[in-house]
């Protein structure tokens, strides 16, 4: 057993090392994340410790970053791939939702395509369009694709594991901007199942639910609403898709209050397939309606803006407010 603390960037790292270790059938690839480590460089040391046939630098060519996995998988390794930027990853699109995730129905369970997709999204680090988006609910929308993003470092090496491990492909959300978040994670723990939700602070009063970079924001909104005399239970979803909509559902029974909070915008985002199946659910448990907290419908903003863009503690408490006042 070891304990170490580290941030979400070096827990993916260590993770990726692991995994590198113990299977010779993982390989990683991508735009720069050999010699030069990754741009945020999670992938570190990693071709110089196990060499360009297991940590490959790619040409930037989204498409065949992926299309190549795909050939990797069906072979039998394990390819973990890297997407530099969020928005970099639509010359992939075609590939990972016509070829990645339909090829196991397509064969009749005979194939399996083991690759994992990381894909570093959200705002908050002063990047322009491009740089910064959400999409991660244009990829929920497809089946045969699991969808998961971690909100803390030990969350980020297990999860990171056990998409390595899955015989399914994974695509792997990393909160940009929480890369340098530290936390303690013991690599000998017994991993809790992927999709998951967990409880991060317990409440009464209302459910907060988050994945991903607004975890953080919403035990902070937490803690400013206890000042107050508000207990806001806080849910790590961990999993778009699929969603621990039984995890959530415990809690709505408890606090009889939903707010669902995301980086991307709410007009069609993964909050409101999460409202619609939680107010079928708990119907005549809710209080309030299940209220949603993101994006704007909008391109995202040049820098100097995205504070305005971004939900932050004072949307999240609005919507606290709005909640509890009916």
């Amino acid at each position: 057993m070891s304990i170490d603390k580290l941030s979400i960037a070096k827990a993916i790292n260590a993770s990726l090392r692991t995994a590198l270790e113990t299977d010779p059938k993982v390989v990683i690839m991508g735009e720069d994340v050999g010699k030069l480590g990754g741009v945020f460089r999670v992938t570190d040391g990693l071709q110089k410790d196990f060499g360009e046939e297991r940590v490959i630098d790619t040409p930037l060519a989204e498409s065949g970053i992926v299309g190549t996995a795909i050939g990797l998988a069906l072979r039998g390794y394990r390819p973990v791939v890297e997407i530099q930027f969020d928005g970099f990853v639509f010359p992939a699109y075609d590939q990972i939702v016509t070829q990645l995730a339909k090829m196991h129905a397509r064969a009749l369970g005979k194939i399996k395509l083991p690759v994992v997709i990381r894909i570093p999204y959200g705002g908050a680090i002063g990047a322009v369009e491009h740089h910064s988006e959400s999409p991660e609910a244009l990829f929920a929308h497809v089946a045969g694709l699991k969808i998961v993003s971690p909100s803390n470092a030990a969350d980020a090496y297990w999860m990171m594991q056990q998409a390595i491990q899955s015989d399914d492909p994974v695509i792997y959300f990393e909160p940009k901007r929480r890369y340098h978040d530290r936390a303690e994670v013991d690599t000998g723990a017994i991993p809790g199942p992927l999709h998951a939700a967990r409880t991060v602070r317990s409440g009464t009063d209302l459910t907060l639910a988050a994945y991903g970079p607004m975890v953080k924001t919403c035990l902070e909104a937490a803690a400013a609403a206890e000042e107050e005399g508000k207990s806001l239970e806080v849910l790590d979803l961990r999993s778009i898709s699929p969603v621990d909509f039984d995890g959530i559902q415990a809690s709505v029974e408890r606090t009889r209050r939903l707010v669902v909070v995301h980086e991307a915008p709410v007009f069609f985002g993964s909050g409101a397939e999460i409202a619609a199946r939680i107010t079928e659910r708990c119907f005549y448990h809710l209080e309030a309606p299940v209220l949603r907290v993101g994006g704007y419908h909008a391109p995202y903003p040049p820098s100097r803006l995205e504070d305005e863009y971004l939900p932050g503690l004072d949307r999240v408490l609005d919507a606290v407010d709005r909640a509890l006042a009916y």
